[in-house]
């Protein structure tokens, strides 16, 4: 009798295991997701950098001329927008405080937190 069980369950196992490997499969397959690619056309009016986990998002903007950026610091620490040719520079931006420059002429302006100098950015005004 002993033997008979023995080979019930051998016999279930085994045809679990067979089962198991034929068949479809249930997981999904992950469907890949683009990356967000740089916009084509500039936004004009007013447009928004988030500075957060120490960088500012997006790290490259196009704008037109006459165009107002806002950066937002959502980061629990201070950092600066500080350009690198002088064009502008925020000062000590506290966590929830914003920092606001129009942009009047053509060029490719970067910046960089004076606090974090890893941080870096460019504005490109078309």
């Amino acid at each position: 009798m002993g033997k008979f069980i023995l080979a019930v369950i051998l016999f279930l196992a085994l045809t679990l295991i067979l089962s198991a490997c034929s068949g479809t499969s249930t997981t999904p397959t992950p469907t890949p997701v683009a990356s967000p690619t740089p916009t084509a056309t500039p936004i004009s009016g007013q447009a928004s950098v988030s500075i957060s986990g120490f960088a500012f998002v997006p790290s490259t903007l196009t704008v037109t001329v006459g165009t107002t950026v806002t950066w937002t610091n959502q980061d629990s620490v201070t950092h600066t927008v500080t350009s690198n040719d002088n064009l502008f520079n925020s000062g000590d931006i506290t966590t929830g405080a914003t920092f606001s420059h129009t942009f009047e002429q053509k060029g490719t302006f970067k910046y960089h937190c004076t606090i974090h100098p890893f941080m870096t950015g460019e504005i490109i005004v078309e």
